[in-house]
């Protein structure tokens, strides 16, 4: 499979290490073709990995990983080109923060509701599928390292691209019954909305070797 990976920080070489690991091919995108960060990710993973611009690395795809921040995530799509992403499946891991007191927190979304949903709108013929954005890039691709039965979400309107997506995550270690089908893209707002208790847990411990777990009746 070719995966685009939108997003040169730890996230986006998290994920697109693990895809080349998995024996995937990856192209990583950023704003300009020269990107430092891209270029040298690329020359380290080998010969199943490249680098190009936000619309390079889309047009290379078979699915789209947006690994930007979420404050950025529209410009990021727009940059890829909406001819480039029409039909694909594409990961939003998301979070809209911003800079406060020293730290992060999480910005407004009463204008977007979120930014999956709003990438859905942008991309309607897009296939948007939120997940991820709920734990620290390590666990992300390694949820053995954290004991316990803790949980990942998915939020997206097309039930084959969450399939995908599901696939996907299987291939980085989680189980299916971990991975919890939240609903329509809509739903992406609430797990946009646990960051700030994200930001205070890290805070709190120092650390962020930890992730949510849903305790059932079932």
């Amino acid at each position: 499979m070719r995966y685009a990976v939108l997003g040169t920080g730890i996230v986006g070489r998290t994920l697109a290490s693990k895809l080349i690991e998995l024996g995937h091919d990856v192209r990583m995108g950023a704003r300009s073709k020269d990107n430092p960060a891209a270029l040298a990710w690329a020359q380290e993973a080998g010969p199943r990995a490249s680098a190009g611009t936000f619309a390079d690395a889309a047009e290379f795809g078979e699915r789209v990983i947006e690994a930007v921040g979420g404050g950025v995530a529209l410009a990021a799509l727009r940059a890829a080109g909406a001819e480039h992403l029409d039909g694909k499946v594409v990961i939003d891991t998301s979070n809209k923060l911003e800079p406060f007191e020293g730290g992060m927190r999480l910005a407004s979304l009463d204008d977007i509701g979120s930014v999956g949903a709003q990438l859905q709108s942008a991309f309607p013929r897009a296939r948007v599928v939120k997940t991820l954005n709920t734990l620290t890039s390590a666990l992300m691709v390694a949820p053995a390292a954290l004991p316990g039965e803790h949980q990942l979400f998915l939020s997206g309107d097309d039930a084959t691209a969450k399939e995908a997506v599901r696939e996907l995550l299987g291939e980085f270690g989680w189980p299916p019954e971990r991975v919890i089908d939240l609903g329509g893209i809509e739903t992406a707002r609430g797990v946009e909305l646990l960051m700030p208790l994200w930001l205070n847990l890290f805070g709190n411990r120092g650390h962020a070797h930890f992730n949510w777990h849903i305790q059932t009746g079932d």
